[in-house]
């Protein structure tokens, strides 16, 4: 598969691309930047919970995808809007997320 070029998506990424694609539509990226396999395995790790990644444009759409990471005994971290903190996660071409694929935990304080 060939990746997509930025000018075929407005230059935007693809989820704000998706996201303006479905007006009115509220749209959160995450659980994305983890391979399957490492979602799939326990999500506490060292005492801690593994960190998933969450950006929206809307800032109420977060808060119940955020309950399901906790529930599913994730560790949620906001990243702010689409364009900002989904941008950390994003993967394209030879464009990567300084975030992409980091698996992070988070100790209890």
């Amino acid at each position: 598969m060939l990746p997509i070029p930025p000018e075929e998506l407005d230059g935007l990424p693809s989820s704000a691309f998706v996201a303006k694609s479905f007006t009115g539509a509220k749209l959160v990226k995450g659980f994305n930047h983890l391979g399957a396999a490492i979602l799939a395995t326990d999500p506490i790790v060292e005492g801690g919970h593994r960190v998933v990644f969450l950006s929206s444009d809307d800032e109420d759409a977060i808060a119940p995808v955020a309950d399901l990471a906790k529930k599913l005994g994730f560790a949620p971290v906001k990243l702010g809007k689409l364009n900002e903190g989904g941008a950390l996660v994003h993967a394209r071409g030879r464009t990567w997320g300084h975030l992409i694929f980091q698996d992070l935990f988070k100790k209890q304080q």
